[in-house]
């Protein structure tokens, strides 16, 4: 009896502030694992959709395991998580509560500090709240990605600025020591570290556009760092992983100075674009995309589905 060919389906969009990256990231996971054919490949946009929506698409779509490629607080934060749990599919990526931690910068930090791992201070500021920490330092959401609405401020004119702007749409924000040097990053695949990457942007800080749509952005493998660098950032990327229970994928991000490196935040639904750091350091390990892509499928397939909606298609 001839096996049957298993259906992956990629999903992308979502409503979060990434959706744009979301779309460039699913079409080209959806091309790779088309390019192993070793699967069959289904691609749905959505927005934000119930979890009897999202049954009704793969009941519709046959599939046997989902590929969601989407980033930001709804699409990897684990709302999307909690209702691909609901239905009872397997997918790629960390379950719901890795995805929340994970998206939660503040929360992250916290945990990794009780575990040794070192990270600028910081402090979530509500609207109203007075900012301990003195300038320079970086205003960011503290709940998204890709330096979405991020800010360096260097006085305290600029910080109060950038927080009138900012409290408006966001509410909450995190106020984090701003670290001055060498941006570095790391993936992992399965549980095992990529090779390092410096990130050297021609402007003045890795912003959207240096990530996604400028060509002048360089990116060093395994560069000229200080002795012992690399192996505390492996060291540390890996106590993350482990501490919130991440899977299949992530990232995490480092800045260096003269005192070391220090921890940002971890991704765990890390880019897929053409600029995307994992794909670019998987490669440089030896894994084009289309194999990476396949792993990772292929590790969401061995995974039993659940008693949610969706079990026991066909």
């Amino acid at each position: 009896m001839t096996q049957r060919t298993p259906t992956i389906l990629v999903l992308m969009g979502g409503p979060d502030a990434e959706r744009e990256v979301s779309l460039m990231s699913g079409a080209e996971v959806a091309g790779a694992l088309r390019a192993t054919a070793a699967m069959n490949v289904v691609e749905r946009v959505i927005d934000a959709p119930s979890a009897e929506e999202l049954g009704e698409i793969v009941r519709e779509t046959r599939a046997d395991a989902v590929f969601p490629v989407l980033h930001g607080r709804w699409g990897e934060g684990g709302a999307l998580q909690e209702r691909l749990e609901t239905i009872g599919v397997p997918y790629v990526g960390s379950g719901p509560a890795a995805s929340a931690t994970a998206m939660d910068k503040m929360r992250t930090k916290a945990l990794l500090v009780d575990d040794g791992v070192r990270t600028p201070e910081a402090v979530v500021l509500d609207v109203g709240d007075p900012c301990p920490l003195d300038p320079p330092l970086v205003l960011k959401p503290n709940d998204d990605g890709s330096s979405v609405d991020l800010r360096i401020c260097r006085s305290r004119e600029e910080v109060e600025a950038a927080r009138r702007l900012l409290h408006v749409g966001r509410g909450p924000l995190l106020a984090e020591r701003y670290v001055a040097g060498r941006e570095l990053t790391v993936g992992v695949v399965a549980g095992a570290t990529l090779p390092v990457i410096e990130i050297v942007p021609a402007v003045e800080f890795y912003d959207y556009e240096a990530k996604y749509t400028r060509a002048d952005t360089r990116y060093a493998f395994d560069p000229d760092l200080p002795e012992g660098v690399v192996e505390q950032i492996r060291r540390d990327t890996m106590r993350a992983w482990e501490r919130l229970g991440c899977r299949d994928v992530a990232r995490a991000d480092y800045m260096l100075d003269d005192d070391g490196a220090w921890f940002l935040e971890i991704n765990t639904m890390p880019g897929f674009t053409t600029h995307s750091l994992v794909p670019m350091a998987a490669r440089r390990a030896g894994r084009d995309l289309p194999a990476l892509c396949r792993d990772l499928a292929t590790a969401a397939l061995g995974r039993k589905s659940g008693s949610g909606l969706v079990s026991g298609r066909t």
